[in-house]
């Protein structure tokens, strides 16, 4: 009997690797393992969910059994690898050997947290998948303040989103502007002056100290000595990918799990794509390239050997308080800065010495202006 082509995790890498491969090979077995229900949804949802009034059951495109029919695979829920052993071609469940004949890793990244004193660490939620959200929504219900912990594109969109639905939004992070590895300063406050018509309120510099119970729900201390009243917390500071099996396997991992341009490891016939994974020394945490990725490997586990590249790979971040398109320039490639506009509506380009555009952020209506500077763009990697 054929070994299975196995994929951990479920998510939009895992899934959508899978409709791509059974495009090309309706026959080969396909296992899907994952550690959560296994339902398909789309991860970006998350941070617009909460203003629609969808639960998380509303967020579901389709429980385990549909995809399992409709991708002629066996999908295997709530299950734990506990090891892989690359020389032997199978990873174990417990005391369960399942060989593969090929494995992709598409576990995806887990959220950063940091220890925080006081008694009310239980009210600290991260969200970032679809059972999260359901812990989440349950605790929101019929509550009135939140604190989000972090002020990147995730913080900022939980920020807009939770304010749209009707909450008392309180935002701490360490850092002097939003979105700081991602936006020039202008843009940044642009984004931020959006968010604070809407009754966001931004606390810059102080992280979360301590947290604790009152009477009236939670009190958080701030390093700077403030207090701020709230209900409960969204933690939204970031995201590491997961490579402690992959490490522990003895395959190479970097920021994420190294692979080739092909997306293979430093392993034969162990492959990985999306949050998990560093493509040629570049770890991107969005869906452009991860849909490139499931494509290309698609085509290389039917059999046909294909590289992947990479496009110009615009983010577009959902803050409709300020619409905000951004490209960052190429890892290596510096330029400078220019600013155009005014008020919400901004244009912020950079070009090299040459005059090639490098990368942009748009906000506002300057957003209507992406497709035409998407066309100027070098690929992020040809």
């Amino acid at each position: 009997m054929t070994s299975p082509v196995v994929i951990i995790g479920t998510g939009l890498a895992g899934y959508n690797l899978a409709r791509e491969f059974r495009k090309l090979d309706g026959e080969t077995p396909l296992l899907l393992i994952t550690a959560d229900d296994g339902r398909s949804y789309s991860k970006p949802m998350l941070s617009t969910g909460f203003a629609k009034l969808k639960d998380a059951d509303g967020l579901c495109m389709a429980e385990p059994g549909a995809m399992a029919e409709q991708l002629k695979a066996e999908i295997r829920t709530h299950t734990r690898i506990s090891g892989i052993d690359p020389g032997h071609k199978r990873l174990w469940i417990g005391e369960e050997a399942v060989a593969y004949r090929d494995l992709v890793l598409a576990w995806g990244a887990q959220t950063v947290q940091v220890p925080i004193e006081g008694d009310a660490g239980g009210q600290v939620f991260p969200i970032n998948d679809l059972e999260d959200y359901a812990r989440f929504r349950a605790a929101a219900a019929g509550k009135q303040r939140v604190l989000v912990l972090g002020a990147g594109l995730i913080g900022c969109e939980f920020a807009n989103d939770m304010s749209l639905g009707g909450l008392k939004v309180d935002v701490v992070a360490p850092c002097e502007q939003v979105m700081p590895t991602l936006l020039h300063p202008a843009a940044a406050a642009a984004v931020q002056a959006g968010l604070e018509g809407l009754g966001v309120r931004f606390h810059l510099g102080p992280v979360l100290t301590r947290l604790q119970r009152v009477a009236e729900g939670l009190e958080a201390h701030l390093s700077d000595g403030s207090v701020i009243a709230c209900d409960l917390v969204v933690s939204a500071i970031g995201l590491r990918p997961r490579t402690d099996l992959a490490a522990a396997a003895g395959l190479k991992i970097n920021r994420g799990v190294a692979v080739d341009r092909q997306l293979q490891t430093s392993h034969d016939n162990i492959y990985a794509l999306g949050d998990c994974a560093e493509v040629d020394g570049i770890n991107l945490l969005y869906v452009m390239p991860l849909m490139s990725c499931a494509r290309a490997l698609a085509q290389t586990l039917a059999g046909n050997p294909t590289a992947v590249s990479y496009g110009p790979m615009p983010i577009t971040v959902k803050t409709p308080a300020c619409p905000l398109v951004v490209s960052p320039p190429p890892q290596g490639r510096e330029g400078n800065w220019q600013v155009q506009g005014q008020g919400s509506d901004l244009k912020v380009l950079c070009h090299d010495a040459d005059g090639t555009l490098l990368g942009y952020a748009l906000t506002g209506a300057a957003v209507m202006e992406k497709l035409a500077l998407n066309r100027q763009l070098p690929p992020v990697m040809a």
